[in-house]
């Protein structure tokens, strides 16, 4: 079977007799591009000159070790995968190599099969890497100057690319910025990227105001002066003093109070601020960002948000998709925290099964990325070295989620009902077009589709056995 291969492999090891017969060996499988070295010191030169596919790399070479290169390789080389390849058989030496970000660990003697398999997935890592690289800097970089601000964002989806195009280009821009999205969708993070855009010498100061009363969302933001209050015996500065040059993020503005929705209105269009206890006004040229997960239009019209205020801060309003309308960056999501699971604990990362996608797919995430990252980082430290990632614990979510389903009230049934056009079906008619939809949507996996229509495997097949047989 060919391998693409757009780098070579090389081969590190101090015994002819092991270099002849692995590039033999990788030859007739189909890796044909191949480089020996005998020495461990040629190794950092040759990558200084030219990249590699992978690295196999033996432990225990005189001159420079490979247990000395291991860290420098992953540390200045991490998108290539190494594979040790030695004679110790100590759990100690393999969780070592782990952990210092190997690939794989193999034990001399290999079987051939297991050599050229751990060599062709490690080729195969490699070119996802770069593709994904690649993929990501093309949709990044498509009218935008700086794409790398946006790095910590994981994402390719067409909506994402407009908002941090919209970003960046109002990201030097003096005006308020409201950033609104459900809960795990990633404010912060593109808070962060408008600050470092913007050119602001200042710092990036963070606020939440979520349970703070009046008196303390004065105190943390505006700051005090000496003698205001008891317990006040000296004088401190707040938030918005040390945003001074830079920005002010307001997280959760939502839930301000509204003696303290006033002072934020005063302080956006006079720029300027009391601290408690003071009768002197103190300027600011802090930019002001604001986010919220609460549907402001709603709170307003129920009095609980100033209009003003609301008007005020979305100069540049930025709405977050929720991870449920972007669901073609679930691959990319899920790779990346498997991966940033994987080496927090020190293993390598496992294979995702392709049912997986299909699961998390049906699945509404109501806490969006931040809830996806958890189920990962949950899956991971139940999961066993190497293999395939185990989905019960993400099944256990998506079955609970459908199991708190409320069912439709009966009140429903006294409006005007379902509207159907056209003939009004029968049951089975009703039964068979469930029973397709919900296999469409699951992919054809029969377990999938029966947790959808929250019947047993069993029911589903026979029910498929029926259709079948008409």
């Amino acid at each position: 079977m060919e391998t693409r291969q757009k780098w070579p492999v090389v081969l590190v090891d101090d015994e002819e007799d092991i270099l002849f017969g692995a590039e033999y060996l990788l030859n007739t499988h189909g890796i044909t591009t191949v480089t020996t070295l005998g020495d461990g010191r040629e190794l950092l030169p040759l990558l200084e000159r030219q990249t590699a596919g992978v690295i196999v790399l033996d432990l225990f070479m005189p001159h420079v070790t490979g247990q000395e290169l291991l860290p420098r390789l992953t540390r200045d080389y991490p998108e290539i995968p190494v594979v040790v390849m030695t004679a110790s058989q100590e759990v100690e030496t393999a969780v070592s190599c782990m952990k210092e970000g190997a690939f794989d660990y193999l034990v001399k003697p290999v079987e051939e099969s297991r050599f050229v398999s751990s060599v062709r997935r490690a080729l195969e890592i490699r070119l996802l890497r770069q593709e994904i690289g690649s993929l990501r800097s093309s949709l990044m970089g498509e009218g935008m100057t700086h794409p790398e601000a946006f790095a910590a964002i994981i994402s390719r989806n067409h909506r994402m690319q407009r908002l941090f195009r919209y970003a960046e280009a109002i990201a030097d821009s003096g005006e308020p910025v409201l950033i609104t999205g459900e809960t795990g969708t990633g404010k912060e993070l593109i808070a962060e990227a408008i600050h470092r855009l913007s050119g602001r010498g200042g710092e990036l100061v963070c606020l939440n105001a979520a349970g703070l009363d009046d008196n303390l969302f004065s105190d943390t933001l505006f700051g005090h002066v000496r003698g205001a209050f008891t317990g006040a015996e000296r004088e401190r500065e707040g938030l918005i003093a040390k945003a001074a040059g830079g920005t002010l993020f307001l997280d959760e503005i939502g839930d301000l109070k509204p003696a303290s929705q006033v002072k934020l209105l005063r302080l956006l269009q006079a720029q300027n601020y009391y601290p408690i206890g003071s009768d002197m006004p103190r300027t600011t040229d802090a930019r002001i960002l604001a986010a919220t997960n609460q549907a402001l239009h709603r709170r307003m019209d129920r009095g609980k948000f100033r209009q003003d205020l609301y008007f005020r801060l979305s100069s540049h309003p930025i709405e977050l998709p929720p991870l449920r309308e972007r669901l073609d960056d679930l691959p990319l999501l899920l790779q990346h925290f498997i991966n940033e699971a994987a080496q927090a604990l020190g293993r390598p990362a496992p294979r995702i099964p392709g049912e997986l996608l299909t699961l998390l797919s049906l699945y509404d995430f109501p806490g969006n990325i931040r809830e996806l990252r958890a189920l990962v980082f949950n899956a991971m430290a139940q999961h066993r070295v190497g293999g395939v990632l185990a989905m019960d614990s993400f099944q256990q979510v998506v079955r609970r989620d459908r199991a708190s389903v409320e069912p439709v009230p009966p009140s429903l049934a006294e409006g005007p009902g379902l509207a159907i056009p056209g003939r009004f079906p029968s049951l089975k008619e009703a039964d068979i077009f469930l029973v397709e939809e919900a296999m469409r949507r699951a992919n054809h996996n029969q377990g999938l589709a029966a947790m959808l229509l929250g019947i047993s495997r069993q029911s589903l097949n026979r029910r498929l056995h029926l259709m079948n047989r008409e």
